[in-house]
């Protein structure tokens, strides 16, 4: 059975950051992620997980509120983001991370496509021991993001041949993206090292869209992943409330998505 994890950046909101942890823990997850922990120190993470494992965190994405989205691919910013990196890297090994989520930023073209295999090349190397994850993000909610599609995404990974390298497979995107969650993860499921599942269309608790979470599990352990299933979607509700779905996946009793 995969392990789940919480992701802490969205759920458990209805507390300060530093307390999801503990109510992930009690509600059953098996650990959590966080997309941007550089607010705290990371003593402060420390104590607040108090042992509970953490999946994965973002490379810092700059000044979000001007339009930042990270730095892998954007030409002019190969020292901002070697620097990000391996503030991430020091970070994700203090807090016992196996995976960074390189976040490859605005940009477009052959050139950005350049500069995102040097940087990640230069990552790989940096980091050999961490698993590297690139995100297709879709263009509605996140415009002029350079890794918008996850054919593109197979691709960069195949070419890079880097085996701590591959694909985070967030169900969301996919579906925003490609209109076919599950003929993505046919087609690239292969190429995974962390998944991401929410609900669609509503990007609520997970199910729905005609995806076959159970199946997906199944299929994870029947292909040996020693990765997670990390929940990242917007709870309709507080979050303990909505946790049927994680109970109905742990036990797989029933179909969920169908």
């Amino acid at each position: 059975m995969p392990l789940f994890a919480a992701n802490l950046t969205m759920l458990f909101t209805e507390v300060s950051p530093l307390d999801r942890p503990s109510l992930a823990a009690q509600a059953g997850f098996d650990g959590a992620e966080i997309l941007f922990p550089y607010d705290y120190p990371a003593k402060e993470w420390e104590a607040a997980l108090a042992g509970l494992p953490l999946a994965m965190i973002n490379t810092p994405p700059g000044d979000w509120a001007a339009g930042d989205r990270g730095f892998a691919a954007v030409p002019g910013e190969e020292t901002r983001f070697r620097e990000g990196f391996l503030r991430a890297a020091e970070l994700a090994s203090r807090l016992g991370a196996a995976r960074v989520h390189v976040m490859a930023g605005v940009a477009k073209g052959p050139q950005a496509e350049q500069v995102y295999t040097e940087n990640l090349t230069w990552a790989a190397a940096q980091a050999p021991d961490l698993a590297i994850t690139l995100e297709p993000l879709n263009p509605d909610d996140m415009p002029g993001y350079f890794l918008n599609d996850f054919d593109q995404a197979g691709r960069i990974v195949e070419d890079l041949g880097l085996a701590q390298v591959g694909i985070q497979f967030d169900l969301w995107h996919a579906a925003r993206i490609h209109g076919d969650a599950a003929a993505v993860w046919a087609k690239h499921g292969a190429r995974v090292n962390h998944v991401q599942i929410a609900g669609f269309p509503s990007r609520n608790e997970p199910g729905g869209g005609g995806f076959d979470l159970t199946g997906l599990c199944t299929c994870l352990d029947e292909s040996g992943y020693q990765g997670w299933v990390a929940a990242e979607y917007r709870p309709t509700r507080a979050t303990v409330h909505g946790l049927a779905w994680l109970g109905a996946l742990k036990a797989r009793s029933r179909l969920i998505g169908v």
